[in-house]
This record gives structure tokens, sequence and C-alpha cells, in this order.
């Protein structure tokens, strides 16, 4: 098992639960992967957290989907809180780091699943328009899951202040 390093300012990290309420109710976060030539590829993605795994949609190829089938490892964050305070040079907050190991969703029973999970993460409450965009797509779609090893999440030092 992989040995993630500890945070260096600990007075400043966020709970595991803290880190789950932040990927249950935040749309958007930035994956990163292995890319071409070794080089980081980061793509901005919106997704749904369910029971520790991310869950991602996208076409069948590219960039991200070859990167996915190169490598296993990937971290994904997420910024909930980016607030400039520019009097004190400085800017209050909140962010989460999730690693795993992300792979391509090749059942369909799985991807239905999935796939109900993200549209209704983002249109809830429409189950039949959804399960008829799901049919529809479900040959065209992929359905990429990372799941999760470790969360980290930090928030600025002036947040924890007003914590305590």
């Amino acid at each position: 098992m992989t040995q993630f390093r500890a945070m260096r300012r600990q007075r400043q990290q966020i709970t595991d639960e803290q880190c789950v309420e932040i990927l249950s109710h935040a749309t958007s976060g930035v994956l990163a992967l292995m890319g071409d030539d070794g080089y980081p590829y980061a793509v901005p993605l919106s997704y749904a957290y369910h029971d520790g795994c991310l869950i991602f949609h996208s076409a069948q190829a590219g960039h991200k989907v070859d990167a996915v089938r190169r490598c296993p490892k990937a971290s994904f964050c997420v910024v909930e809180k980016d607030e400039v305070h520019p009097a004190a040079y400085t800017t209050y907050y909140r962010s989460v780091i999730a690693f795993g190991h992300i792979e391509v969703v090749e059942d369909d029973e799985q991807k239905r699943l999935f796939l109900h999970i993200l549209g209704d993460r983002f249109y809830p409450n429409h189950a039949d328009a959804l399960s008829h965009e799901v049919e529809k797509g479900l040959a065209r779609v992929l359905v990429i899951r990372m799941t999760i090893e470790h969360l980290t999440g930090k928030e600025a030092i002036e947040l924890v202040h007003h914590a305590e």
C-alpha cells in the first residue's frame, strides 16, 4: 500500500468527514493523470461522489481516456472556498485532494447505475427523462470511476481561527 505524505501544516488540515462533505456537495474539480510522455495532465470535470468513489463520464476516446487506461493512479482536487482578501494579502481557501485508482467501468449495469447517480446529481427528480438519456447514450459514453484511497483537505489559517 502507498504511504501518503502527512500534511505539513496539520493545524489547517480538515477531517476526512469534512473532505467527504465537500466532495458530496461540490460539482467540479480537476482530475490529474499521467499524460503523454510523462507530462502531468490535469483536466477540469464535473463529477459525483458515491460510496467512496468519484464518478465521471467521458467520450470514448481522447487524452483523458488514454491516460486513464495507461496509468491507474490519479488525484482529484476540489476547491470549495476561494475568497481573496487583498488588504491582508491572503486568500481564505478550503480544498480537498483525493488520491486513488481510476478505471473505465466496463459492466453495463454498473455504467447505468453510475450514469443515473451522475444525472440525478445535476438534474434531480427527473428519473424518466434520465433513464431515456442513459439508454440512448449508453453505448457511446464512457464511465470512469476513481476509488479513493486517501483524502487530504486544508483550509486557510484564518478559517481555523474562526472555528475555534
